[in-house]
């Protein structure tokens, strides 16, 4: 009986304990991660990275629907005609000469930071920017936004945008590593180049086209198409005789999106100064990796 009346004191009490515990044990995951949560929320909203959002590879192979309903399609356009093509059939040695040939002037091409204020015949732009526009492109989308500019005014606004990010860049989010290698080269921030080439050419990817029905198109690869034309775009230039330095600015895509008043789907990919050497222009003396390093042959 004693046993009886004693279990019938303390089987309330237990029930109570046993509820206590798994109440905690249900409340303590929320209250750990209440915090956390908040802390990412604040740092969401706060945080400015220093890799750049637009030069994320955000490449779609497949279509699919957007978030207002259009599907990306890029197979409405009618198909293409093909028509003969054909190369003239050089000789060895003139191969071998202009292989050469070209060679050495692509060697003496350079990262140049020192640029003359010397006009520059638009025509040769106009020229070097179709030299860059025979790239390929995934699917023959020509995914490419080559903006000129040579207004003096939009110039320096310009290297406002830039130059705010980039001493944010290198004092914040580049780290002391990355600032130490380029040392080296002695660059900074400050772009004054920005202000004294004659033209500034930037350059946006299209991450998707529209069609004249309304609805997007995928761009396929449009990072790797558009990386391609500006390669072809540094090699016209050194042909034509003029200098550059590519420049990626992290984090000035929107300002510059905004400024030059590009659409949505155009994402800032490089930025180049354009013009003549200065006249006391200085460049690294680096040397470039042989052959053997470069090449695997099998």
């Amino acid at each position: 009986m004693r046993v009886m009346a004693l279990l019938s004191i303390l089987t309330p009490v237990l029930v109570v304990v046993l509820c206590l515990v798994i109440g905690f044990m249900l409340l303590k995951p929320q209250e750990t991660g209440t915090p956390s949560t908040k802390t990412n929320l604040v740092s969401k909203a706060d945080f400015r990275p220093w890799v750049d959002q637009d030069l994320q590879d955000d490449t779609k192979v497949t279509a699919r629907e957007d978030e207002d309903g259009d599907v990306v399609d890029g197979n409405e356009e009618e198909d293409s005609p093909h028509v003969p093509f054909s190369l003239p059939r050089y000789p060895e040695e003139t191969i071998l000469k202009r292989a050469e040939d070209f060679y050495t002037l692509m060697n003496q091409r350079r990262s140049v930071r020192f640029i003359s204020p010397e006009p520059v015949p638009r025509e040769v732009i106009d020229i070097v920017i179709r030299t860059a526009g025979t790239s390929p492109s995934g699917a023959h989308t020509e995914p490419w936004t080559f903006i000129v500019v040579s207004d003096a005014e939009v110039k320096h606004q310009i290297r406002l945008i830039v130059e705010e990010e980039e001493e944010m860049n290198y004092r914040q989010r580049m780290g002391d590593k990355w600032v130490h290698d380029l040392a080296k080269m002695r660059t900074n921030w400050i772009k004054e180049y920005l202000d004294i080439a004659p033209y500034l050419v930037v350059i946006f990817k299209q991450t998707y086209g529209i069609l004249p029905n309304g609805k997007k198109k995928t761009h396929y690869y449009n990072e790797i198409s558009v990386s391609i034309s500006c390669g072809i775009l540094l090699a016209a230039l050194q042909n034509a005789g003029l200098v550059t330095v590519t420049s990626t600015p992290l984090n000035c895509g929107a300002g510059l999106r905004q400024l030059l008043k590009r659409p949505a789907n155009e994402k800032l990919l490089m930025l180049l100064p354009v013009g003549y050497p200065a006249s006391d222009a200085t460049v690294p003396d680096f040397k470039r990796k042989p052959l053997d390093e470069i090449m695997v042959h099998i």
